[in-house]
């Protein structure tokens, strides 16, 4: 198997989209496949569009590229898109229409979660072409319980999260509410709460502890310093953040909102802004019976990359209908806009409006 991931991966602290990829590349190749990040081999079999957006630095290639490779050079490989980005998630407004516009390309989808499924196709995805989810993973080597202790109800309890992004929709709103209720009675003397990572511009806590991104090793150890893992994250469309927390063994206090409930359900407990504070008084009351609950947390790595294997395999094997299914091949439009430079493409996508 012969398998391109538009990726360009990054080393150190970086999103969650840049550890799927280096754990789907490790998996892969322990199982004998041809990893490739261009679309310079002729042969391909598969390949991932992970990234259209050609600003970013992660981004190998887009859409444009994979439609002149398959016309010009193999129209056998089967083109897999993997969304887990949305405008919903900061505040955007240009990101679902990029990867609408990029999706025409792809023979199969697959979505980080059930929610964002839902919500592309309410943005008008096409629902009939083939598509599935895989729920994204953390690696259980590095964010595992070895060294959490459990909380012994005579101390403070100790609540921690971590966002590499600094969007205020990472949850700030709770954040900065919890920081303030750190000054208050009965709180001040009951919870300490831990915050790693970047931070929307001039935000400060008062309250908290404030810790700078980390990675890998050092990040789980700071994890596991702490006894429950809070995410107030909006419109997450498939966060790793809570799924490196439950691995560390931290119950999971979550926002109801975007893939939370799905990936969270059954290891924590959910609140919303109008009764975070008696949720937060949930978790302290019942928290012996949650952290029994997350040795068996699901969603590592090892089990992605697994799906994403048995996909690939599976999409293989039911390549020439799939083939028959493009209908971007009957498009002038689509193949013309992909033989225009982006200068002349923009101008172009507004005359043909």
């Amino acid at each position: 198997m012969k398998i391109s991931i538009g990726m360009n991966l990054q080393s150190g602290p970086w999103g969650g989209g840049n550890q799927f990829g280096q754990a789907l590349v490790d998996y892969l190749q322990r199982q004998k496949v041809d990893v490739t990040f261009d679309l310079r081999n002729p042969n391909l079999d598969l390949i991932l569009l992970a990234e259209p957006r050609v600003n970013l630095k992660i981004s190998a290639y887009a859409d444009k590229e994979i439609i002149r490779y398959l016309l010009l050079r193999n129209r056998q490989a089967i083109v897999v898109h993997r969304i887990n980005e949305c405008d919903e998630r900061k505040g955007t407004q240009h990101v679902n229409h990029i990867l609408i516009k990029a999706n025409q390309c792809a023979d199969h989808t697959v979505f980080v979660s059930t929610w964002l499924k839902t919500l592309f196709f309410q943005h008008g995805l096409p629902s009939y072409k083939s598509h599935g989810v895989i729920i994204n993973g953390s690696d259980k080597t590095i964010f595992n319980p070895i060294g959490y202790h459990a909380w012994d109800r005579k101390t403070s309890i100790k609540l921690v999260t971590h966002h590499w992004g600094g969007s205020w929709l990472k949850g700030f709103d709770i954040y900065e509410r919890l920081d303030q209720l750190l000054a208050t009675e009965p709180y001040k003397h009951t919870i300490s709460f831990t915050y790693i990572g970047n931070l929307p511009k001039g935000f400060r806590f008062h309250n908290s502890t404030y810790i700078e991104p980390k990675s890998g090793h050092e990040l789980a150890n700071a994890i596991r310093q702490n006894h429950v893992y809070l995410t107030a994250s909006q419109n997450e469309p498939g966060g790793n953040h809570q799924n490196e927390g439950a691995l560390c063994g931290l119950p999971l206090l979550y926002r109801e909102s975007g893939c939370m409930p799905e990936y969270c359900h059954g290891f924590g407990i959910s609140f919303n802004p109008d009764n975070f504070e008696q949720k937060l008084n949930e978790m302290m009351t019942t928290y012996p019976q949650w952290v029994k609950k997350m040795l068996d947390y699901p969603n590592t790595a090892e089990q992605t990359c697994t799906n994403y294997y048995t996909m690939f395999t599976e999409l293989l094997d039911k390549r020439e209908s799939l083939l028959k299914q493009r209908d971007w091949m009957q498009s002038h439009k689509t193949i013309l806009r992909a033989f225009i430079p982006n200068r002349l493409g923009k101008l172009w996508q507004r005359i043909t409006k």
